[in-house]
């Protein structure tokens, strides 16, 4: 085996990311504290060519330092935008036909997986704090709640793991249903 290039890799330029088609996925980061967290959601986003991103709450906003570290320069690529309220910009999107999702361990959650029995086509994903996770009154106006399985001690992964989980798997679901 041998490692790839970066010239093998055939990655697209900032530009071009710009003006690709990008797959109808919205995260909504509310109240995240880590600006290393949100560096790394968006750098996910990047690399599974989401919509955009939403800020909301205290999530730190770029340009900083400690955001950029870990984006990498997703933060120039991924269109984003800050709403200090995240319900009253919630029921904006729902209003526009999205389906609101939240990532959460609750009741009546469904592991990632499924979302290949279902029929979504512009989704927002709704991430919450680091210790506290969604808000119950966002939880309240969400369509569902995606649980990520877990076995071990700590039931609970970090936010910028957790997001990249769910990513990769609305990547997989939107990519396939393209082809």
């Amino acid at each position: 085996m041998r490692k790839l290039s970066m010239d093998e890799l055939g990655r697209i330029s900032a530009d071009e990311f710009r003006r690709a088609e990008k797959f109808p996925v919205i995260a909504v980061l509310d109240n995240i504290r880590s600006m290393h967290n949100v560096g790394s959601i968006f750098r996910s986003a990047d690399s599974f060519l989401i919509e955009k991103i939403i800020l909301t709450g205290y999530t730190p906003i770029p340009p900083h330092r400690e955001i950029n570290k870990t984006a990498l320069g997703a933060t120039e690529t991924v269109e984003w935008k800050y709403e200090e309220n995240a319900l009253s910009y919630l029921a904006e999107l729902k209003s526009a036909g999205y389906d609101i999702l939240a990532v959460e361990q609750a009741v009546s959650s469904f592991p990632p997986q499924e979302i290949h029995n279902k029929n979504l086509d512009k989704v927002v994903l709704i991430f919450g704090n680091e210790v506290e996770g969604v808000q119950q009154d966002i939880l309240n106006i969400c369509d569902g709640i995606i649980e990520i399985p877990q076995k071990g001690t700590k039931h609970s992964l970090n936010v910028s793991v957790a997001a990249g989980i769910i990513l990769w798997e609305f990547f997989r679901y939107f990519a396939g249903r393209s082809n």
